[in-house]
């Protein structure tokens, strides 16, 4: 050899630039040459076959001469500069990447020939990768410093960027390989990191990185699989187990050196957050509770555990800092895989979780949202969470699980997603400063007002939390926003139902002197200030407070009545009323004892509402739906104490709503107060008026095709038949056979067609999308057409002042004028019973006008005989 008698300071000038450009011009002759000639390779064909094995021979002694090179330089006593060589790394990478591109193709290019020249192609890889080595060791004994030439950081990059050329062949050729070439290309990278950092391609190594991780997190997950159905998972030394391992083993190690690249490099990878949030969706989502998890054995999991999901804690870590990385994680209109919807909120949960050791700065980042116009939009954390966790409706329904805190004593324990957001989210706000409250107010103030239910739910469960956590004085103030809130909604909408939850559940939090404070500022007495209360559960007010609140609404009430009295009952008063009993109701509710005064004065303003109700009056004018809705409910819990014949109107007005189809929650009042007649015994000169009514509604309710409507009625049917004591209505009320069958399957609890795993998540799946689009539409619409129609039926109730009276039969007449003199004439009945005891007696005219309503009668019946 002639390079012993070249010195170090010569060897670039005098050979490496010289030689090393034509010796790879040669080696890529060779590879033409072989692409060329090897189609016609054969078995038979000798003169090619030792053509090909000779060319492959030439190959191994070219690597082998480039080995010497590398030993030779290595000799030198003298860490050699980059300067001095160069064109040696250069041009060895370049033979190296395509000696391992030919091996890597060689199943392809030699076809079905392969076995004539494997032993060569072996001996070529381990020359190859004989030489790689050798390279890489001298590679790492030199070294640059701060006052590099701009050739030799040039150089150094030309090296990292070879290196990476390789990994991309060499990924699928061998592990060990793969692996040793990643650590020296970081280790370079990190080595000269202020000499390389603005020349590296950093998307593309970030991104190399990237995929390599998940070829290889995929891999083992297949792997996993495999051995499952092999029933393998105890054979730890079976060759598919021995290969999990070393591709769990890859798994974690690109995993880490990711997580260690970013931390080194993360301001010049700002572009390529994209790439590292889908990254994590995708690992997420191949682990519990994922749907798409898939079923492995719990030792391999662990395992791939350990290898990727632990890593991913850390990647989000050194992400948070990025600025782009927020904006892409809390975009307004994200766009996700069904998929990849669960891992979205669960890395919402994680962000904050790790928020907690964080700066200022970061906090800011992904506490406020998007500040300024100029801003790339991005909402405030909570608010994101919310609403990730409303798209999570199929894992809702499920329900998925995950791990709960760990409680100092006790075990560990599985929790739905509800209540792990939930957790994470108080211990947030726990946490959280001050300056970033009103972020807080605002998000959860969102979340109530949307329209799904169970986030609403969420928000609400965060709001007591944070009222509970807080001062008194916060929570008064809430509580007064809250209930001012629920004042200024005028209909029946979604919102008023979320707010109602929200102010129902805040009033147990409050001190009594401070429920007092919210008596004063909406006072019971005053008619505007009842749809506060009655979404207020009046046992969770203090003894003061709950007497004050309860005796103002009865008398308001009275009062109410007495109005509507003396203005001739006319309908458009009647919606006053059904305002006075909606908190009626709340407390009616609210009441132990039938026996106490407000309830006995509940009781008279009931009797004498039902007994001015009329069946036909019911089916004409919604407003008098509304209001036998709420008699049912209040009767249903004066049952006890109620007269026959107030039960009787009652289910004649029941009965003549039945015939058509009513509103959904009048019929569930109907069968509130029809469940609640089990609870009676029903005089016996009361029974054939009563009971086969009763049957009768029953038999019809129970044959209802609307499964949903059916359900109901069957279990307001088995709780009648379970407590009454007229077995008789049973029996009459499944007269019919299939309705007969329906209620006994009911009652065994007899499934007819059980729903299987994959049928019910397939058709939760299904279901998504249309839960979503009706969300979206009742947020579109500012107002709920139904309760529109209802508002514009209360204000057609009454004729216009200068509208011509409409002219009806006179049938239709005779029919109104009776109704208004039966019920004027009950009402008076049930007033003159009600003073029989007591020491006030009835006025001293009562009888005189009673006897010329009497002669009134009697003419009124001969003129009717004569006509």
């Amino acid at each position: 050899m002639f390079l012993p008698h070249i010195g170090l300071s010569e060897l670039e000038d005098e050979c490496f630039s010289k030689i090393l450009p034509k010796v790879v011009t040669v080696f890529d002759s060779m590879m033409k040459e072989i692409l060329v000639q090897v189609g016609g390779l054969s078995s038979q064909n000798t003169e090619l076959c030792a053509l090909l094995r000779n060319i492959l021979q030439s190959m191994m002694q070219i690597i082998d001469a480039l080995s010497t090179c590398v030993r030779h330089v290595g000799t030198f006593e003298e860490t050699p500069g980059l300067v001095a060589i160069r064109s040696l790394p250069t041009y060895i990478l370049k033979v190296l990447r395509d000696t391992f591109q030919h091996c890597k193709e060689s199943e392809v290019v030699y076809c079905g020939r392969l076995s004539l020249v494997a032993d060569l192609l072996q001996g070529l890889f381990k020359e190859a990768y004989s030489l790689q080595k050798g390279l890489l060791e001298l590679l790492d004994r030199i070294s640059l410093d701060s006052s590099a030439s701009e050739e030799e950081v040039s150089d150094i990059v030309t090296v990292i960027h070879s290196l990476l050329d390789i990994c991309s062949v060499i990924s699928d050729l061998d592990i060990a390989l793969h692996a040793n070439t990643w650590k020296f290309l970081i280790k370079q990278s990190l080595k000269y990191q202020s000499l390389v950092e603005e020349h590296l391609h950093h998307g593309n190594i970030s991104n190399s990185l990237c995929d390599n991780l998940l070829a290889s997190f995929n891999n083992g997950v297949e792997l996993a699989e495999q051995i499952k159905h092999a029933h393998l998972q105890e054979a730890t030394q079976s060759p598919e187990h021995k290969l999990f391992q070393k591709t769990a083993k890859m798994c974690r190690f690109f995993a880490n050196t990711l997580v260690h690249y970013i931390k080194e490099f993360k301001f010049f990878l700002t572009k390529y957050c994209s790439c590292f949030h889908q990254l994590y969706l995708q690992i997420i989502s191949k682990f519990p509770p994922s749907l798409c998890a898939p079923t492995l054995p719990p030792n391999l999991s662990e395992e791939l555990n350990v290898a990727a999901l632990v890593p991913m804690d850390a990647l989000l870590f050194q992400l948070l800092p990025l600025r782009p990385f927020a904006e892409i994680v809390l975009q307004q209109n994200l766009r996700l895989s069904p998929e990849h919807v669960l891992p979205q909120c669960l890395l919402l949960v994680s962000v904050l979780s790790q928020l907690v050791s964080q700066p200022e700065e970061v906090l800011q980042l992904w506490y406020t949202g998007s500040q300024f116009s100029e801003d790339t939009p991005r909402l405030p954390l909570y608010q994101a969470l919310f609403t990730s966790f409303r798209h999570c409706y199929t894992e809702r329904k499920v329900p998925v699980l995950l791990p709960g805190v760990m409680m100092k004593g006790q075990a560990q324990v599985q929790v739905t997603l509800h209540h792990h957001v939930c957790v994470q989210l108080c211990a947030s706000v726990a946490a959280l400063p001050p300056v970033y409250f009103p972020v807080l107010e605002r998000c959860l103030a969102d979340a109530v007002l949307q329209a799904d239910t169970q986030t609403a739910l969420l928000a609400t469960d965060v709001w007591c939390f944070t009222a509970r956590y807080g001062t008194a004085e916060l929570c008064l103030h809430h509580v007064l926003l809250i209930a001012k809130l629920v004042k200024s909604r005028a209909t029946e909408c979604y919102q008023l139902s979320h707010l109602g939850m929200l102010l129902r559940r805040m009033v147990f939090l409050m001190t009594p002197n401070h429920q007092m404070e919210l008596v004063d500022h909406f006072l019971p007495s005053e008619l505007e200030n009842l749809p506060v209360w009655r979404h207020v559960l009046l046992r969770a007010l203090s003894n003061d407070a709950r007497h004050r609140v309860e005796t103002d609404i009865i008398a308001l009430a009275q009062k109410a009545l007495s109005d509507w009295q003396n203005g001739g009952f006319k309908l458009g008063q009647v919606d006053k009323v059904n305002v006075v009993l909606l908190s009626l109701l709340a407390v009616v509710r609210g009441q132990s004892s039938p026996e106490e005064q407000c309830m006995l004065s509940a009781m008279r303003i009931i009797t004498q509402l039902w007994l001015r109700m009329s069946p036909d009056q019911v089916q004409t004018h919604p407003v008098l739906q509304c209001t036998l809705q709420l008699l049912l409910s209040i009767s249903a819990i004066f049952v006890k104490n109620i007269e026959p014949q107030v039960i009787c109107q009652a289910l004649s007005c029941v009965d003549a709503l039945v015939s058509q189809k009513c509103a959904d929650q009048l019929l569930l009042a109907a069968l509130e107060f029809l469940s609640s007649l089990g609870k009676i015994f029903v005089p016996a000169d009361s029974q054939s008026q009563i009971l086969p009514r009763l049957s009768s509604l029953f038999g019809v309710l129970l044959a209802d095709r609307s499964w949903l409507r059916h359900q109901h009625t069957l279990e307001a049917f088995s709780h009648f038949a379970e407590i009454t004591n007229h077995e008789e209505v049973i029996s009459q009320s499944l007269s019919v056979e299939e309705t007969k069958t329906k209620v006994v399957n009911y009652l065994s609890k007899t499934v007819n067609a059980p729903e299987d795993v994959e049928s019910r998540l397939e058709r939760l799946k299904l279901e998504t999308p249309v839960i979503e689009q009706l969300n979206e539409r009742l947020e579109n619409n500012k107002a709920n057409v139904s309760n529109k129609l209802a508002a514009e039926a209360v204000a057609d109730s009454e004729p216009y002042p200068k509208r011509a009276r409409q002219e009806t039969s006179t049938e239709e007449e005779y029919s109104r004028y009776i109704q208004t003199a039966e019920s004027a004439l009950k009402a008076l009945q049930a007033l003159t019973e009600g003073r029989a005891n007591t020491t006030e007696p009835p006025p001293q005219w009562l009888e005189s006008r009673l006897q010329e309503l009497q002669t009134l009668i009697t003419h009124i019946r001969a003129a009717s005989q004569t006509t």
